[in-house]
C-alpha cells in the first residue's frame, strides 16, 4: 500500500490540465480562498445527491458513511435526488475532484475515482462541494507556512495563490494545520523535497491528512451554513460540570457519586486520565458499601433522538463483585405505558479496567436513558464507574475490539508476525477477523458455525474498520476508517478461485490458542493503515489501550440502478407535447400545422445547442487565458492490497 497525497495521484491520472473537464471558471467572480463568497454557492442544508452506476461498490458504501459524519457533526443532511433542481451527482471519473460551491448546474457532478474510497477523502471533496476551497489559499497562508516556489512543478504554481481580505475569508477560524483541507508537504513537489514547510515544525507531517474533519472544519462549515445543532447528534456528557450534564439521582438510599478516583479502582477517570489537575470525573455507585440487592438509578435528562436507531456509547470500569449487575434502561414520554425498557445487562466480564460499551437503542420519541447498579451478593472493593456517554441517532459499531499495551505491542512484536482480533459475526452469519502489524491492517473471512447456510463467494459484504480517537466528545473524534468491500467476481492471482470464497475451500489452517482450530482465507486492506506520526496526533492511543471498531454490512442493495426521477430527454419530450396539445384546435387533425409547431421547437433547439456551443467555446478560451479554476481535484492516500 501507499501512503499518497491526493494531488499526488491525481498529477499521475493527468488531472492538472488547465482545462479539465467539467471545469467552471470564475477568475471574474468575487470568490475567497477559504469558503467561496456568495450566498447564491450555498445548497440546502439537506442537499439531495445521486450515485451514478460507474461508482465502485465500496466507494459507495464509503460516500454513505461519510454522509453519516457531515449529519454526526453538522446539521447538513443529503437526502436521495427526486428531481430537486440542483444536486450532487457522484460517479467514478479519473481520480477526485469536485466544483466549489452550488454552481446551480442542475446535476453537479463530483468524481470519487478509483482509490478516492476512503472516508477523508470523500469528506474533503464534499467540503468542496459545499463552497470551500483549500486551508493554505487563505489570505494569511504566508503567516503559518512557507511556499518553497523552487521546489513546485513550474505549471501548478497557480495551486499556491493566496487572496487578500478584499476576497478572502477565513470565517473568523484560525489557520489550521490539521485541516481535512490543507495541502500535504509534499502537494506539486518536486522530488523528495517539500513544497511547503510549516513555520512551526511540529506540524511537518500534520499536514495534509485525510483521517476526517477537524474541529476547525467542522466550525467554518457551521458558521457559513448557520448551523446551530447537527443532524443526528444527541447529547455528550464526560461529568466534568458540576450539574453532571442534567442527571438526576433515583429514589432510595444508594446514589452514583462524582469522583476523580476510587480506592478499590479506577484511579483515575477515562476522559483525562489524571492528567489535568482540577479535572477528570466520573460517576460511581459503590457496591462496596451498598447491601445486598441495594440499587442505585442515575437517569439523564430528557433527551430527543430522532426515530429509529441511535446508539448509546460510554466508558465502564468494573472493580465490584463478579454478580453485580449494571443494567440499560430507558423511559420514553408515553402517558399510556411509561415503563422502562431493559436494553441491556452487564454483568463480570472484564474487571479493572475502563471498557467500551456500545448499545443500540430504538427511541420513537423524547425519552431519558437510566443507568442502573444493583448489588451482588459477592465480595466488591469497588463498583460501577461510568464516564464519556455519547448518543446519537445512528448505529452503532458491531464489534469492539480492546488493544491492550499497545505501545509494547507495537515495540516488541517480531518484524514479520501479526497480531490477530478475536473472531467476529457478521448479522448475515459471516465470520470475520483482522489482524494489526506495525499499523498495516488486514481483513479476512474465517469459517464459522453458519457457512453452511451462507452465499458463496461472498456477495457485497462491506467491513469497516475504525480505530477510535478517544475523544470524550464523539463529535471531536477523528476515527480513522477503512472500508473494504468482498466481491463475488474477484478472482485469486492464480484465477483458478474466488478471491471471497469459503474459507475451508480457498483459505489455510489456523489452530486457536485454545487448541481448536479455524480455516482463514485471504486478506485484502492497506499495508499504511496509520502513520506513527498521525497515531500521535490524536488520542487513538489512551492509558496505553487502544480500541478498534468493526462492523460488517450487506450493501448488495447499492447494485441497483438508481432511478433518473427526470432527464434531459424526457424535458425535451415534454416541451413537445406541450407544444402539441397547446395547438390551435383545428391543427390536430393538420399535419403540416402539426410539424410546424415541432419544426419551430427543433429551431429553438438548435439555436440552443449553438449558444451551448458557443459558451463551451468561449469558456475554452477563457480557461486558456486564465488559470483560476472552480474545480478542485485532489486523490487518494491509499491503494488497496490482498495478502
Amino acid at each position: 500500500g501507499h501512503d499518497w497525497d491526493i494531488f499526488n495521484i491525481n498529477d499521475v491520472c493527468n488531472l492538472h490540465d488547465p482545462s479539465p473537464p467539467f471545469c467552471f471558471l470564475h477568475s471574474h467572480q468575487k470568490s475567497t480562498r477559504n469558503s467561496i463568497l456568495g450566498d447564491q454557492y450555498r445548497w440546502p442544508t439537506t442537499i439531495p445527491y445521486y450515485l451514478e452506476d460507474s461508482l465502485e461498490m465500496n466507494a459507495k458504501g464509503v460516500i454513505l458513511k461519510a454522509f453519516d459524519q457531515y449529519r454526526l457533526k453538522t446539521c447538513i443532511d443529503f437526502t436521495p435526488w427526486s428531481g430537486e433542481e440542483n444536486y450532487i451527482s457522484v460517479y467514478k471519473g479519473s481520480g477526485c475532484f469536485s466544483s466549489v460551491g452550488n454552481q446551480h448546474v442542475g446535476k453537479q457532478r463530483l468524481s470519487i475515482g478509483s482509490n478516492c474510497d476512503r472516508l477523508g477523502t470523500v469528506e474533503h471533496e464534499f467540503l468542496h462541494a459545499l463552497g470551500f476551497w483549500h486551508e493554505q489559499s487563505r489570505a494569511d497562508r504566508d503567516d503559518y507556512v512557507n511556499i518553497v516556489w523552487d521546489h513546485i512543478q513550474p505549471d501548478k504554481k497557480h495551486n499556491f495563490k493566496t487572496y487578500d481580505d478584499t476576497l478572502s475569508s477565513a470565517l473568523g477560524v484560525p489557520y489550521d494545520y490539521g485541516s481535512v483541507m490543507h495541502y500535504s508537504k509534499t502537494s506539486f513537489n518536486v522530488g523528495s523535497e517539500p513544497s511547503i514547510v510549516p513555520r512551526i515544525p511540529h506540524f511537518m507531517d500534520v499536514i495534509g491528512q485525510r483521517m476526517g474533519f477537524s474541529a476547525s472544519d467542522l466550525t467554518k462549515v457551521n458558521r457559513l451554513y448557520r448551523c446551530t445543532k447537527s443532524s443526528t447528534f444527541v447529547d455528550s456528557c464526560d461529568f466534568e460540570l458540576e450539574n453532571i450534564c442534567g442527571m438526576i439521582q433515583g429514589p432510595g438510599e444508594a446514589k452514583w457519586e462524582k469522583r476523580s478516583s476510587v480506592s478499590g479502582g479506577p484511579p483515575t477517570d477515562f476522559s483525562n486520565m489524571g492528567q489535568c489537575e482540577g479535572k477528570g470525573f466520573f460517576m460511581h455507585f459503590s457496591t462496596a458499601s451498598a447491601a445486598p440487592g441495594g440499587r442505585a438509578l442515575l437517569e439523564s435528562r430528557w433527551l430527543y433522538p430522532k426515530p429509529g436507531a441511535q446508539c448509546l456509547q460510554f466508558f465502564l470500569h468494573n472493580s465490584g463483585a463478579a454478580d453485580d449487575v449494571l443494567n440499560v434502561w430507558v423511559r420514553e414520554d408515553d402517558l399510556v405505558n411509561p415503563k422502562l425498557k431493559l436494553f441491556k445487562s452487564i454483568s463480570g466480564g472484564v474487571m479493572g479496567s475502563w471498557e467500551l460499551h456500545n448499545i443500540n437503542l430504538n427511541v420513537t420519541r423524547k425519552a431519558r436513558v437510566v443507568f442502573e447498579g444493583v448489588r451482588g451478593t459477592g465480595p466488591s472493593t469497588g463498583g460501577f464507574s461510568l464516564d464519556d456517554i455519547n448518543l446519537s441517532s445512528s448505529k452503532c459499531p458491531q464489534h469492539i475490539w480492546h488493544i491492550r499495551n499497545i505501545t509494547r505491542l507495537l515495540a516488541t512484536t517480531p518484524n514479520g508476525e501479526k497480531v490477530y482480533s478475536p473472531r467476529f459475526l457478521s448479522p448475515a452469519g459471516y465470520s470475520f477477523q483482522v489482524n494489526e502489524r506495525y499499523l498495516a491492517t488486514y481483513f479476512y473471512l474465517t469459517s464459522g458455525p453458519n457457512d453452511h447456510g451462507l452465499k458463496w463467494p461472498c456477495p457485497w459484504q462491506q467491513v469497516t474498520m475504525a480505530l477510535m480517537d478517544q475523544q470524550s466528545d464523539i463529535r471531536q473524534q477523528i476515527n480513522m476508517h477503512r472500508m473494504v468491500t468482498t466481491d463475488p467476481h474477484k478472482m485469486l492471482t492464480d484465477g483458478t478461485e474466488y478471491y471471497w470464497d469459503d474459507p475451508r475451500k480457498v483459505g489455510y489452517k489456523v489452530t486457536a490458542s485454545d487448541g481448536s482450530f479455524y480455516y482463514r482465507g485471504p486478506g485484502t486492506g492497506t499495508s499504511s493503515f496509520l502513520t506513527h506520526s498521525r497515531l500521535k496526533s490524536r488520542n487513538f492511543i489512551k492509558g496505553d489501550d487502544a480500541f478498534f471498531l468493526f462492523s460488517l454490512e450487506d450493501i448488495s442493495h447499492l447494485l441497483e440502478s438508481w432511478p433518473l426521477v427526470r432527464t434531459a430527454v424526457q424535458a425535451e419530450d415534454s416541451l413537445v407535447k406541450a407544444a402539441d396539445q397547446g395547438a390551435p384546435r383545428g391543427a390536430a387533425g393538420n399535419p403540416a400545422a402539426v410539424t410546424a409547431v415541432v419544426g419551430c421547437v427543433a429551431a429553438m433547439a438548435v439555436l440552443v445547442v449553438s449558444m451551448v456551443m458557443a459558451r463551451n467555446a468561449w469558456e475554452k478560451r477563457r480557461r486558456r487565458e486564465s488559470d483560476e479554476v472552480v474545480i478542485i481535484q485532489d486523490m487518494p492516500w491509499f491503494i488497496e492490497v490482498s495478502v
